[in-house]
C-alpha cells in the first residue's frame, strides 16, 4: 500500500505529510496483522525481553501521542521526544528537507515539543505496551540548560524504562558543548545526585553526535563507565557529509540523516564497542532500512538498533521487513540469538 501512495506523500511538505502520518497512526491505526516473532530475534535489555531489536528513533513521535500504535507496526521499542521542560515552536519553517536521491533527510526543527507538564500527563492516560525511552533536552531560551534536564528527569523517571539525555542536535545552539569532558561530568554528576535524591532507578541513557572529535571517544567513554550509564545511542544527525550528496536540499542548514550516516555511524559504533564492551550498551542509529544495515550495526557493537529516516523512505512496514530479514541473515549465518552476533566484526 505504501508503494502506490509513497509518489502523493512526498509531493506534500515534509512536515505536513509527517503530521498526516501522526493523525493517521491515531485515529485510523490498525496494527501490522503478520508480525513474525523468532526466539533469534529476541531480546533482553532494560530488564525486559522484546520481540526484536528494532526502535523507532526519537524525533518521530515527538510528543509522545503514538507510541502504542508504533508497537502495533512491530518495533521492539519506542523512544519518544525530544521533550523540554517548556512548550517550545522550534525554528521558522520550512525545516524538514528530503534529499530524495540521497535516502536521506535535513531537519532543523529544534526541539518543537507541548512541554514536560502536557506530555507526562498524556503518558499517565495511555500506559506504554513496550520497552519506552523518553528523550529529554533544554529550551532554547533556558538560563541553566543544566537544571532543564533535571526538571524533565523529575517529570519522567517514573514514566518510561529509560530516559536519552540529548546532548547531540545540531539545531540548539551550543547544545553540543556538553560532549566536552568537563561539561559532560558535571552533567552526569548532577543527574546521578538527582536521581539518588529521588531514589529513582531510571536508566540512563546518553545520545552523542556523530560529528565528535576522535579525541572524545575515549573520554566520553570513561565518563560512561563513571556514572554507570546504561546506554550509548550512536548517533544522531551530522551537520557534516554535504560534499557527495545529489539533492540540492544539501545546502540546507540542519542535522543530515538517512543512508549518507551510516558509515560515519557504523564506524563511531565499533570504536565506542572497543572501549565499552557490553559494559555500556550501544543503541545504534544511522541509515537502518533493511536487515542487512541492522546486522551491520549489531556486528559492529550495537545490542539495538533505532531508525527514523528509514521509515519515511520504506513505508510503516519496515520494522516488520528488517525483523524478517535478521531473521533469514542469522539462520544463514548459524547464529541462534542475535545477542552472539554483538562486536563480532573486527
Amino acid at each position: 500500500m505504501f508503494s502506490k501512495i509513497r509518489s502523493l506523500l512526498f509531493k506534500l511538505d515534509p512536515e505536513l505529510a509527517h503530521t498526516l502520518a501522526i493523525k493517521a497512526l491515531k485515529f485510523n491505526y490498525k496494527p501490522i496483522d503478520n508480525i513474525k516473532k523468532d526466539s533469534s530475534i529476541e531480546t533482553s535489555v532494560f530488564g525486559k525481553t522484546i520481540i526484536n531489536p528494532i526502535g523507532i528513533a526519537a524525533g518521530f513521535d515527538k510528543d509522545a501521542e503514538v507510541y502504542n500504535s508504533l508497537f502495533g507496526l512491530g518495533f521492539g521499542f519506542v523512544e519518544v521526544g525530544t521533550i523540554t521542560p517548556l512548550k517550545q515552536y522550534g525554528n521558522p519553517k520550512p525545516r524538514i528537507f528530503r534529499l530524495e536521491e540521497d535516502e536521506a533527510l535535513i531537519n532543523r526543527l529544534g526541539f518543537n515539543n507541548s512541554g514536560a507538564d502536557i506530555v507526562s500527563s498524556r503518558i499517565r492516560l495511555n500506559n506504554p505496551k513496550g520497552l519506552f525511552g523518553i528523550n529529554i533536552g533544554p529550551n532554547k531560551d533556558t538560563k541553566n540548560r543544566l537544571e532543564d534536564y533535571l526538571i524533565c528527569l523529575r517529570k519522567f523517571n517514573e514514566l518510561s524504562d529509560y530516559l536519552t539525555i540529548n546532548i547531540s542536535s545540531p539545531n540548539t545552539e551550543n547544545l553540543r558543548s556538553f560532549h566536552n569532558q568537563n561539561e559532560l561530568d558535571e552533567l552526569l554528576n548532577a543527574i546521578q545526585e538527582e536521581k539518588q535524591t529521588l531514589k529513582s532507578k531510571i536508566l540512563i541513557g546518553i545520545k552523542i553526535s556523530p560529528d565528535i572529535e576522535e579525541s572524545n571517544i575515549e573520554k566520553i567513554s570513561e565518563l560512561l563507565l563513571k556514572y554507570n550509564i546504561f546506554a550509548v545511542i550512536i548517533s544522531n544527525t551530522t551537520d557534516r557529509n554535504r560534499e557527495n550528496l545529489k539533492n540540492i536540499n544539501k545546502l540546507e542548514k540542519g542535522g543530515l540523516s538517512g543512508k549518507p550516516l551510516e558509515k560515519k555511524s557504523n564506524i563511531l559504533i565499533n570504536k565506542f564497542y572497543k572501549i565499552l564492551k557490553q559494559k555500556v550498551k550501544i543503541i545504534g542509529v544511522g541509515g537502518v532500512d533493511s536487515g542487512k544495515s541492522a546486522y551491520e550495526k549489531i556486528i559492529n557493537g550495537a545490542s539495538l538498533i533505532q531508525l527514523y529516516t528509514g521509515m519515511i523512505y520504506k513505508g510503516p512496514n519496515v520494522a516488520s521487513i528488517i525483523s524478517n530479514e535478521l531473521i533469514d541473515i542469522l539462520k544463514k549465518e548459524g547464529i541462534k540469538n542475535i545477542s552472539e552476533a554483538i562486536g563480532t566484526k573486527n
